[in-house]
């Protein structure tokens, strides 16, 4: 079953569960953490099943829609940049969750409508927002959640 989420190269580096606000970097690391053209002999990292699956939605929700039209994929990614430089208000905070729950609903692999949803205000600093997304996969492997940090 875990096959049904896919393999890919893993890009994000961080914990296991890939939470994003760790403040990891996207940058593309071997699996011994050296950088790509290092001298040294090293493999790609790889990541598949729920791990796959949380780092596809981290991926979809940083990369600005239309980033990928290039490439023929117009409509992925997430709204999520159109609220940096913007206040912190009730309005920006339900555009932020409405931007994340669409970008969710174009992911295939998951259920269109969100397990759970919740921001997480006593842990955000003065110009940002924390929230916990948590999918269900359609293949029914458990549940994949997300704690995420967007800044404004």
């Amino acid at each position: 079953m875990m096959a049904d989420l896919g393999t890919d190269l893993k890009v994000i580096v961080g914990p296991p569960g890939l939470a994003a606000r760790d403040g990891s970097g996207l940058d593309l690391l071997s699996i011994n953490g050296l950088p790509l053209g290092a001298r040294h002999a090293f493999d790609l990292a790889r990541i598949d099943g729920r791990e796959n699956l949380a780092q596809a939605l981290i991926l979809r929700l940083l990369t600005p829609v239309g980033a990928l039209g290039p490439l023929g994929h117009a409509a992925y990614g997430c709204r999520l940049t159109e609220l940096i430089g913007g206040a912190k208000t009730a309005g920006s905070r339900a555009l932020c969750k409405a931007h994340v729950l669409a970008a969710v609903a174009q992911e295939p692999r998951v259920e269109d409508k969100a397990v759970e949803f919740a921001f997480d205000p006593a842990s955000e600093g003065p110009s940002e927002f924390r929230f916990t997304l948590t999918v269900r996969p359609r293949t029914g492997a458990p549940d994949v959640t997300l704690d995420l940090a967007v800044t404004l």
